[in-house]
């Protein structure tokens, strides 16, 4: 499977996504990018095609009142179209057991690369001991973890979020533990890069931002020695790949680390043939 773009952070929404009142602020921020009725798969791999994005991780979501895209929902659009699409599945932080089972579910049905859990969505940090048992299920199965940082656009408390102290625990506890750290972190970029610095095992991903919003830090550590560090993602369709993509030549990145940024960074995150 050799591809030129990956996508690392991205979802098909369902009609219970789309009618989850965190998206009012989110359809706020978007700008009618956010459909209002559930578009076929067909509308997503047209945006990922105006993009040139060949694969997608297609995310599940989980929250405390039930999945709004559930696993068996990506698993289904992901069997479909196996070459663009891999699984990031999500599981019920309330129930650890069953999230273990459900997550090892996930990987041996679907091929899931990945768990996902955002902490604003569950108000936990992730050093909360309920994601400990994932944690350990996500090391024993080789598949990595993917979270939030950063602000929340969702009219939640951001403090979840923040890198320091909370993900920096979880990756001292769990160095085998491939973290990816979605949304670049405003306004704790700085942590989210000294984290990604500090430990070989964090990655930082650029979804729900244009190029064009970059923080100068991220630019920065992305053009220097932080370019293994770097993913791309959009969190379409909130964010639409074509757009997040749409300045990338003007961060003046040299060819390597284009390629490293878009493509093979990813590829080594998540463990996906190359």
């Amino acid at each position: 499977m050799m591809t030129d773009t990956i996508d690392s952070w991205m979802q098909h929404p369902t009609r219970r996504w789309l009618d989850m009142p965190f998206l009012d602020s989110l359809r706020r921020w978007s700008k009618g990018t956010i459909p209002d009725a559930e578009p076929p798969v067909s509308w997503t791999l047209d945006r990922m095609d105006e993009a040139g994005v060949d694969l997608g991780l297609l995310s599940a979501w989980r929250g405390p009142t039930g999945p709004l895209i559930s696993n068996d929902e990506v698993g289904d659009i992901v069997k479909r179209h196996p070459d663009r699409f891999v699984m990031v599945a999500s599981v019920n932080l309330h129930q650890p057991m069953e999230a273990v089972r459900e997550l090892r579910r996930s990987v041996e049905e679907f091929g899931a690369c990945a768990l996902r859990i955002l902490p604003w969505l569950w108000d936990l940090p992730p050093d909360d001991r309920r994601y400990y048992p994932l944690y350990a299920a996500c090391c024993d199965l080789d598949i990595a973890f993917c979270t939030q940082i950063g602000h929340t656009g969702p009219l939640c408390p951001s403090e979840p979020g923040r890198p320091i102290p909370y993900l920096d625990r979880v990756a001292l506890e769990f160095p085998e533990l491939r973290i990816i750290a979605g949304h670049i972190g405003v306004p704790w970029t700085g942590e989210a890069i000294s984290l990604a610095t500090k430990y070989p095992n964090v990655y930082i991903d650029t979804s729900a931002y244009k190029t064009s919003r970059y923080p100068a830090e991220i630019v920065d550590y992305l053009r220097g020695h932080g370019r293994h560090k770097v993913l791309f993602g959009s969190n379409h369709p909130a964010w639409p790949a074509p757009d997040c993509l749409a300045g990338l030549d003007k961060l003046e990145l040299d060819e390597p680390t284009r390629t490293a940024f878009l493509r093979d960074n990813a590829i080594r995150a998540f463990k996906l043939p190359s």
